[in-house]
């Protein structure tokens, strides 16, 4: 599948990598962790082992390292790529696009504040092409 969703991105992303907790009722998909690609505040791009379905609705836990204040949102898988297989012993990777579709006010301000301060300290940016 080829996918050109870096020029329709509506919120610019920080290359951030951190931990991430995703799981989803809907799906019956267990939850794991992981970590990040890149963030912003409408959405992350979050590295999986194994494929999720597009569409599906997932609950999502960033630990974003420097606080001991977790943000959760809820959001949906809005893309899917396969990476291509480096090695043959290494497991396929998948990313996955999650746009947040509800966070609560005090998440909201949390990962505002967090995103400014990596930027801040010069984290790169993926902005809209």
């Amino acid at each position: 599948m080829a996918w050109d969703g870096l020029n329709r991105r509506k919120f610019p992303r920080v290359v951030y990598p951190c931990l991430i907790k995703i799981s989803s009722k809907g799906e019956q998909i267990e939850s794991f962790l992981t970590h990040t690609e890149n963030m912003g505040t409408g959405g992350i791009c979050i590295i999986v082992k194994k494929e999720i379905k597009l569409f599906t609705d997932v609950e999502v836990e960033i630990d974003l390292l420097d606080t001991e204040d977790h943000v959760k949102a809820m959001g949906k898988v809005v893309w899917v790529v396969r990476r291509k297989s480096m090695e043959s012993v290494k497991p396929m990777f998948y990313d996955l696009g999650v746009e947040f579709s509800d966070m609560p006010a005090k998440h909201k301000v949390h990962l505002k504040e967090a995103l400014d301060r990596i930027i801040k300290n010069g984290a790169r940016v993926l902005k809209e092409e």
